[in-house]
């Protein structure tokens, strides 16, 4: 199955949920989408986010040990992820970062319109002091996996987004590891245009929206550790 196909197929199925999974407000009285459908639409265009960690679990955890970063015990973990969100959310704000949860996972979505020109994999000047703000947060919890994803709009070939993907993911990562993030806690991974964020792409905004980078924070965990030996 090409890439084109699988964001047919993937728009398909955010229709479909989309028809089915409407409920009425009962304080406003207004149609919106359920919890539910909501579930089923991030799946679809984010179900890449709920795999494994990028590289493997396993081999990501020696790393991690051998230089030095310790885990996080069972019963600490969530209240671990806990306060590493409310800060994220306190010093991204108004930044244009959105800060979503996902079980005792933490995902960052980029926004698109401050992050890249098109064509680049430079971040933008005015993005920097957010990455700062990203990066203080990483070093004060550090003991979880940072994950980098790069996006990129439809323009352009698909061989040719694909390496722009890949270069956007490096690129911030390299900027965190510029700001004391140790490289053994994050790895990158490049998807081109095959998880378009705003489609139909009708206008530069659409096109803006797609060029972005997720980060997902993931803990350490004494289990990972143990598995690991």
């Amino acid at each position: 199955m090409n890439i084109r196909t699988i964001k047919l197929a993937t728009l398909a199925t955010i229709s479909a949920v989309a028809l089915t999974g409407c409920v009425t407000d009962p304080e406003t009285g207004k149609k919106r989408i359920s919890n539910a459908a909501i579930g089923g639409i991030g799946g679809a265009l984010g179900g890449y986010l709920l795999g494994d960690l990028i590289g493997g679990k396993n081999s990501r955890t020696e790393e991690i040990v051998g230089a030095g970063i310790g885990a996080v015990a069972g019963a600490g973990v969530g209240y671990y992820m806990d306060e590493q969100e409310k800060k994220l959310r306190q010093r991204t704000a108004g930044t244009g970062i959105d800060v979503e949860r996902q079980g005792d996972q933490l995902v960052l979505n980029m926004p698109g319109d401050v992050t890249f020109d098109y064509n680049s994999a430079l971040v933008k000047s005015q993005f920097r002091s957010a990455l700062d703000n990203v990066a203080s947060t990483l070093a004060e919890y550090p003991s979880t996996y940072i994950d980098v994803y790069g996006h990129t709009d439809s323009t352009g070939s698909d061989s040719y987004n694909q390496g722009l993907s890949e270069r956007r993911a490096s690129s911030v990562a390299d900027y965190l590891g510029g700001r004391g993030i140790q490289r053994a806690r994050m790895a990158t991974m490049g998807y081109g245009e095959s998880q378009l964020k705003c489609s139909p792409e009708r206008g530069e905004a659409d096109y803006q929206c797609n060029r972005r980078v997720e980060i997902r924070i993931a803990p350490v965990t004494q289990a990972d550790v143990n598995a690991a030996r």
